[in-house]
């Protein structure tokens, strides 16, 4: 994969991260931690306010081109495609009104999936250590 299209895909991964942060921040700010209260466990409402920050660490670790970056976003991706999941098909009952995001996250998810090895090679390992 060319530096170009790494950095095109990098941008469409931090655009997705930055949509993700937005949304649970604005769940954050204006509901509190427990944005989803009304049908999710406390533990679910804590992840999904946890993901205010982690997306936008995944963001500033791709733009600073490092694995782990990959690495982290996989695994909020993973993380948040079963706990939407979850919500969705066991706690909504398949509500039509929650599979909209589930269908975006499984879309982004997808996407990050199948170009992921090529970005991961692209980027650089952690920073050795000087000396």
């Amino acid at each position: 994969m060319s530096r170009a299209a790494v950095r095109l895909v990098v941008a469409v991964w931090v655009a997705g991260l930055l949509v993700g942060t937005v949304t649970h921040l604005g769940d954050l700010l204006t509901e509190g931690p427990f944005a989803h209260r009304e049908f999710a466990p406390a533990w679910l409402d804590l992840y999904w306010s946890s993901l205010a920050v982690v997306d936008p660490l995944a963001a500033v670790l791709l733009l600073r081109g490092r694995r782990v970056g990959v690495d982290l976003l996989l695994a909020v991706l993973a993380t948040d495609l079963a706990a939407d999941a979850y919500a969705v098909l066991v706690l909504l009952d398949g509500s039509p009104a929650g599979t909209g995001g589930l269908g975006r996250v499984l879309a982004f998810g997808l996407f990050v999936l199948v170009t992921a090895p090529w970005v991961r090679r692209a980027f650089s390992p952690a920073a050795a250590p000087a000396g």
